[in-house]
């Protein structure tokens, strides 16, 4: 357990020197945040105070929706990159060379990534509330519950694209699924009750539909966390069926990867 610490902290080290050296890219991600956010900002105020979706305020259901949304689809760009990186520059065979299973190094790689999404969400959601006065009565442990059953199965669709990255090169096409089909059904932007029947009944099979449902609950209406049971459960469901699926579908595709001589395709 140590071991895997000490190189945890190792790539978070580095990860963070490159965030340092590269301060540009940050300021270009707050114009961005904010450019965001105004556009929803004004959307709601066009939309008027008459639609209140879920019973609450349309801004702050924006809010939350688009910036877990996003969480999830640059997490998992994260993972993918990281893999296809280590493909372009061909350290991808080296590693699987090294004493540290592959599929560790990666996930650890993912982890220090993910850090990074994270941060990019708590300051989405701090400039929301705070520059544009987006109402929250937030349940603090709640809030952390949900973001921490998130993270996990925010993993676990990073391995799945990696996975697919590495054994049929199209770990991209998961991505593009992420960005322009799935956020449709997980009630993002509109309540999934005003979808077709059909649709909200798949909408019910998305893992997302129930960390957005949950982070709205906990930020916007201060739910604790028994009142959120049932969805914080379905959540926790999904992490540990995904989780374990994704984790053993990178070490097959690395192991069939390299007995296959494919592991610096992409």
């Amino acid at each position: 357990m140590k071991s895997i610490l000490d190189k945890l902290a190792a790539i978070l080290r580095r990860d963070l020197l490159i965030a340092i050296r590269h301060r540009s890219g940050f300021v270009l991600t707050l114009v961005g945040v904010f450019t965001e956010l105004a556009a929803f900002y004004y959307l709601s105020r066009a939309i008027g105070p008459g639609f209140r979706p879920e019973g609450v305020e349309y801004f702050p259901f924006l809010l939350v929706g688009t910036g877990l949304y996003t969480f999830f689809v640059m997490s998992a760009q994260a993972c993918l990159n990281a893999v296809q990186e280590a493909q372009q520059n061909g350290t991808l065979e080296v590693l699987m060379t090294t004493s540290t299973p592959p599929a560790e190094l990666l996930v650890l790689s993912a982890i220090s990534a993910f850090a990074g999404s994270l941060v990019n969400l708590v300051v989405y959601l701090f400039a929301g509330i705070a520059v544009f006065r987006a109402a929250v009565h937030a349940n603090f442990f709640s809030c952390l519950l949900v973001l921490g059953l998130s993270l996990a199965i925010a993993l676990a669709i990073g391995i799945l694209a990696a996975t697919f990255q590495v054994a049929v090169q199209k770990g991209s096409a998961l991505i593009w699924l992420l960005g322009s089909g799935l956020w449709f059904l997980s009630g993002t932007m509109f309540p999934i009750e005003s979808l077709p029947r059909p649709l909200e009944v798949l909408a019910r099979a998305v893992p997302f539909t129930y960390a957005i449902d949950a982070l709205r609950g906990a930020l916007i209406e201060g739910r604790p966390v028994m009142a959120m049971a049932p969805t914080l459960a379905t959540l926790a469901a999904f992490g540990l069926i995904l989780l374990p699926l994704a984790l053993g579908g990178l070490s097959f595709s690395l192991r069939r990867a390299r007995q296959c001589g494919t592991l610096s395709l992409y």
